[in-house]
């Protein structure tokens, strides 16, 4: 093996484990929500996005409690230092779960590209980054079939379209205030998950109780259904491995390439969802334009992972004392 393979090996596997552990978790997580929320009829989104903020904080905590991770204390500069991303999470999460339950699969993965071309934006506003031509070309691609598929989209649902854009406005801003966060190596991606959910436990179930939510769920007849409760309960232990496996890739990859594969995963959640979820109406136009926009999303990944990234592309986390602390 050669000098620089030596060189590009430390650097490219943590870049695929960390996008095939979001990419993965993703998928499942999109399923399983999609199966709860539209199969079941489980009348709650939030309350099941509760169930999800509940197991990530119970999982740390536990953790850190046995040492089997570590992340800063609570302190008065705590809220500086995470500040606005537990405001965005709950947003993200919200209006995630919402589209999911009122679009079927196919076109909210769709409408979900939109954060793609939202986060080129905000990568540029936050972090200065410019994307290549050929990165621009690709997102034009996503998004011009998403629009077509929108076109002829016979489910539509003016709610359902405000939650998904919504929830790719959250997905952006996310994507790229965790990159600048991990970056600066204050909390960890621990500590930002962790603090993450603490902090916006209470306002949710304020806002699942006002708006009624906490009562149909509590009053939904199938809890005692076994597929329904494993199906619920491995969507709350997904939204931990899902928070963890945007940590990893973001840091690793980037916000702009941690957001694309969120879409590209989408490639299976879209065809698969014309079967399940019983909700797609299939048309030809509306069909047309949901591979154009796969097909988009398969060029933004050989692109991006065709390149030789460079040795400053991340910093190792045994370079960070900080990182070295997170995990015993």
């Amino acid at each position: 093996m050669s000098d620089d393979d030596d060189t590009e090996a430390p650097n490219l596997q943590p870049k695929i484990f960390s996008a095939i552990l979001y990419g993965a978790a993703s998928f499942l997580i999109t399923v399983v929500n999609k199966m709860v929320l539209t199969t079941h009829h489980f009348p709650s989104y939030q309350a099941l996005g509760l169930g999800q903020m509940i197991t990530t904080i119970i999982v740390l905590f536990l953790s850190r409690s046995f040492g089997i991770v570590k992340f800063p204390s609570f302190g008065r500069d705590t809220v500086r230092k995470i500040w606005p991303l537990p405001v965005i999470y709950l947003g993200n999460m919200i209006t995630g779960l919402g589209g999911t339950k009122q679009l079927s699969l196919p076109m909210f993965t769709a409408l979900r590209r939109f954060s793609i071309l939202m986060t080129m934006i905000a990568e540029r506003i936050v972090l200065n980054v410019r994307p290549s031509l050929a990165v621009k070309l690709n997102v034009a691609a996503m998004v011009v079939g998403a629009l077509i598929a929108a076109a002829d989209d016979v489910t539509y649902t003016l709610s359902g379209y405000v939650l998904v854009l919504s929830n790719d406005f959250f997905t952006a801003t996310n994507g790229v205030y965790v990159k600048k966060k991990l970056d600066s190596r204050e909390l960890g991606k621990y500590g930002l998950m962790y603090y993450n959910c603490l902090f916006m436990i209470l306002p949710a179930v304020g806002i699942a109780y006002a708006t009624g939510d906490l009562h149909a769920s509590y009053a939904y007849e199938h809890w005692s259904d076994p597929v329904f409760l494993s199906q619920f309960l491995l969507s709350c232990v997904m939204g931990f491995v899902l928070s963890y496996g945007v940590m990893l890739c973001t840091l690793y990859n980037g916000a702009l390439t941690t957001t694309i594969i969120g879409c590209l995963k989408n490639i299976s959640v879209t065809y698969l969802g014309m079967v399940i979820g019983g909700d797609y109406v299939f048309s030809w136009v509306n069909f047309v334009g949901l591979n154009i926009s796969v097909f988009g999303s398969i060029l933004y990944t050989y692109f991006t992972f065709r390149k030789k990234p460079s040795t400053q592309s991340y910093k190792p986390l045994k370079e960070s004392s900080e990182a070295k602390s997170e995990v015993v």
